[in-house]
């Protein structure tokens, strides 16, 4: 299925129900039903306005939206109705950054130098989380107890729930824009301006050094049960090993679907299989197996750069979006056999 939204895809989702949801520039949401999309006006109203982050609500049910008019709103279909509720706002700041976790029922989401947590379970809940710098990236932990946050000089490690605290502070030069946890919580990997990765042992703050990208990553995902780590911001997909107590430590990545004319700007990952999916600058998404090396290209037609990309969580389909308000939601191919030649 293809779709025209007309505005940028900021964000391409799948629910707890396996259904799509797309989170746009024009503020809107579209939440895909048995009969087509609907969409939900979270942000902007009359005077415009854009999403600039998303992520699934706790519940796995719809999706959590920042936009730059200061608003978290939780976009859903409840009781066959479509619903938009105001979860917090921020006077006269962007919400650049959404964060959730199903594990603690917590939503939390960036300000400017400011990080700020809600839970879903308590209305009256609120904490705030200061930094000296503007936080450029968020990530709760697997269990998600610990929130951590990017900022300039590193990243800080805080406890979601508790109020007033001194973060744990993984240090390293350099202006640090995302974060991630791998699945097993026991490494912290950070997206760096400078055109490389940065990452942390966070048993014993371990520094991993993971360079030489020729561009900015703008996207990482783990996969392979967390034994892969695929990351875009080269001419392939770089596939970092994860497996063993030191993770890539010590290891070489390997790059895969290496393209001449194209760099590899949003992935995705299944564990079921294993494969990698990578979305290019031109509009291509192509999708790599872990085991046979087999390569399938999932979207062959040229367009403007993908912007999103997902997996839904039973590995069955993928949602794509790019910068001109292109997207789909297609079926991922069984790719565990050797690939097939037509004769």
């Amino acid at each position: 299925m293809i779709f025209s939204f007309d505005a940028f895809v900021t964000d391409a989702l799948f629910d707890r129900s396996g259904r799509a949801m797309f989170a746009l520039g024009d503020g809107t949401v579209r939440l895909q039903t048995p009969e087509g999309f609907v969409t939900i006006e979270a942000h902007g109203g009359p005077m415009g306005g854009a999403v600039l982050a998303s992520a699934v609500h706790p519940s796995g049910n719809g999706v959590v939206t920042g936009g730059d008019d200061g608003k978290v709103v939780w976009s859903r279909i409840e009781g066959g109705e479509v619903v938009a509720t105001l979860i917090a706002e921020v006077k006269n700041k962007w919400i650049e950054h959404v964060a959730t976790s199903a594990a603690s029922g917590l939503i939390a989401f960036t300000a400017g130098k400011e990080v700020h947590v809600r839970d879903v379970a308590d209305p009256a809940f609120a904490r705030t989380f200061t930094h000296e710098k503007t936080v450029s990236g968020l990530a709760f932990e697997p269990k998600g107890r610990r929130l951590a946050s990017a900022s300039y000089g590193g990243a800080y490690l805080w406890y979601a729930r508790i109020a007033d605290q001194k973060p744990s502070v993984l240090k390293w030069a350099g202006s640090h824009i995302a974060v991630e946890f791998s699945p097993d919580g026991k490494f912290l990997i950070s997206s760096m301006q400078e055109n490389q990765l940065h990452g942390w042992r966070l048993s014993d703050s371990k520094d991993m050094r993971m360079g030489g990208y020729p561009s900015k990553i703008k996207s990482v995902a783990f996969f392979d049960k967390g034994n892969l780590l695929t990351t875009a911001g080269a001419s392939g997909a770089v596939i970092w090993p994860f497996a063993g107590a030191n993770g890539p430590m010590g290891k070489e990545a390997a790059e895969i679907g290496f393209s001449r004319d194209s760099m590899v700007v949003r992935v995705a990952g299944v564990d079921v299989q294993p494969v990698c999916l990578a979305g290019q600058d031109n509009g291509k998404i192509w999708a790599a197996h872990m085991r046979n090396g087999r390569i399938e290209t999932l979207k062959a037609e040229k367009g403007a750069p993908i912007s999103a990309l997902s997996t839904s969580a039973d590995g069955k389909f993928f949602a794509w979006g790019d910068e001109s308000g292109e997207a789909g939601v297609i079926e991922i191919p069984d790719l565990s056999g050797p690939r097939q030649f037509a004769g």
